[in-house]
């Protein structure tokens, strides 16, 4: 992964939007930055002075792999501290995701996360949408897709990740319908996974028609 900027990028100017002052509050792999603004009210009048601290993650990209032959999708499972932090299982199973480097176009690195990150290279790709994840406090914008891929029989796949990262997923494959009824169940509690599977089921009979007919 190449060296992200320790600076927070520049906030886009607004109508709505009256800055006072920016610092980096913290610097890490991401900046912490603290503003100090103020914002039109819906009356016209300005709110009070606040003062928000921003995490500048960026944008991000995630995959949902999906064999319209066979109904299967492939999810990876994954250790995840925050998760640990909220009281929940830190094994996570998701969809492959990841953050884009710096000037990367977003089907470009959603193909290269799936592949590191599974193995599997979708041959065919459908944007599902950007939505923002933790907008309260987060600049993260994830771009999700969804691609066909010819997938093995439902099991375990194999590890992979990178290990400079000390990157470990666990690449499973499971029918769609295993995938929505554990999210039924509330056995997926990532909100990444979820979108996409949501999405799916809106949509898996198109993709079947679509996706076969070539």
């Amino acid at each position: 992964m190449k060296a992200r900027p320790s600076k927070a990028p520049e906030i886009p100017a607004h109508p709505l939007f009256q800055p006072e002052s920016d610092e980096i509050a913290w610097s890490g792999r991401f900046p912490l930055q603290r503003v100090r603004f103020r914002y039109r009210r819906s009356d016209g009048t300005p709110s009070a002075l606040l003062t928000w601290e921003l995490w500048r993650r960026g944008q991000g990209v995630v995959m949902l792999p999906y064999d319209p032959w066979t109904g299967r999708i492939a999810l990876v499972e994954q250790f995840r501290l925050p998760a640990l932090a909220a009281g929940e299982d830190p094994i996570m199973r998701e969809c492959p995701a990841g953050l884009l480097e710096p000037g990367e176009d977003p089907a470009d690195a959603v193909l290269r996360e799936t592949e590191e990150e599974t193995g599997f290279t979708p041959d065919r790709v459908e944007k599902i949408g950007q939505y923002m994840l933790m907008q309260g406090g987060s600049d993260e914008l994830m771009h999700f897709y969804a691609g066909r891929a010819r997938l093995p029989a439902p099991g375990l796949v194999g590890t992979r990740g990178l290990e400079d990262e000390g990157e470990e997923t666990r690449v499973l494959v499971v029918t769609a319908d295993d995938a929505l009824a554990q999210l039924a169940r509330g056995e997926i509690r990532n909100v990444t996974a979820a979108l996409c599977l949501m999405w799916l089921q809106l949509n898996r009979e198109r993709l079947n028609r679509e996706w076969t007919a070539e």
